[in-house]
């Protein structure tokens, strides 16, 4: 008999390998959301990110990743061990403007669906995520604070829509 932790690992793997393999069917970030987004958190586009105001921006994706580069002031929530116990903790409000973000914006999204369905009723869902971010020419921040154009690109397949960043794995 497995435990709950061994199970979620175990679901975590599959959807991972299958988002992996898939992967290569898609040619843009718009195709591939297409295919694996519903849209059940409302997306803002980079664009729009420059008008938004007194955001709360939450970094979806694992930790070596977030190392590498990040949004500006963004906070670190992981994907695989996100708690929305300490997102409530550290964001009481819940009436709070949030923009989730991950790679391209598939993680972003489920964790973006757990905000929803605790309260938090203005998140939103970067579309096309860091990835997106920095094609578009936006800067990125590494762990120290600097600037760098050094991305976490998640994977050799997922790292091909990252097209203007030096790509880490």
């Amino acid at each position: 008999m497995y435990n709950s932790n061994t199970m979620q690992y175990f679901i975590n793997l599959l959807f991972s390998g299958f988002l992996l393999l898939s992967a290569c069917a898609q040619s843009s970030i718009d195709e591939a959301l297409e295919r694996y987004n519903d849209e059940s958190v409302p997306y803002i586009t980079v664009a729009e990110m420059q008008n938004f105001q007194n955001k709360i921006i939450l970094d979806a994706r694992e930790r070596e990743e977030y190392n590498v580069s990040h949004l500006k002031n963004a906070i670190w929530v992981g994907y695989d061990n996100f708690k929305i116990s300490e997102i409530e903790q550290i964001l009481p409000d819940k009436s709070a403007d949030i923009v989730v973000y991950c790679s391209i914006g598939v993680r972003s999204e489920n964790i973006g669906e757990r905000l929803l369905e605790s309260g938090f009723s203005k998140t939103k869902n970067l579309y096309g995520g860091i990835f997106e971010w920095t094609n578009q020419g936006y800067p990125v921040y590494n762990s120290n604070g600097e600037k760098t154009k050094k991305v976490h690109a998640y994977g050799k397949l997922w790292g091909k829509y990252l097209t203007k960043a030096e790509k880490v794995y």
